[in-house]
């Protein structure tokens, strides 16, 4: 991410790790929500997920998320 380490997560940045927060009830729901409440498809909601694992203003906001979905990437990976 080109982001000044020094500046805080933007909206859009902590809308994306607060919907990882939530649990979904079926298929095609959080998809769904992506497209509804942050309204960005689901590829760029995933894009801007996957940067923010690396970015550690990410880490400091909120370590749990962080750290279970860098442990979920790692994991993927590992099975490649």
């Amino acid at each position: 991410m080109t982001a000044d380490p020094a500046s805080p997560l933007t909206g859009q940045e902590r809308a994306v790790l607060a919907m990882e927060r939530r649990s979904w009830p079926g298929p095609g729901a959080k998809e769904r929500a992506v497209r509804e409440e942050l309204g960005i498809s689901p590829v760029r909601y995933y894009q801007l997920l996957n940067a923010l694992l690396d970015d550690r203003r990410a880490l400091e906001e909120d370590p749990v998320t962080v750290n279970r979905l860098r442990r979920v990437r790692e994991a993927r990976r590992g099975r490649r």
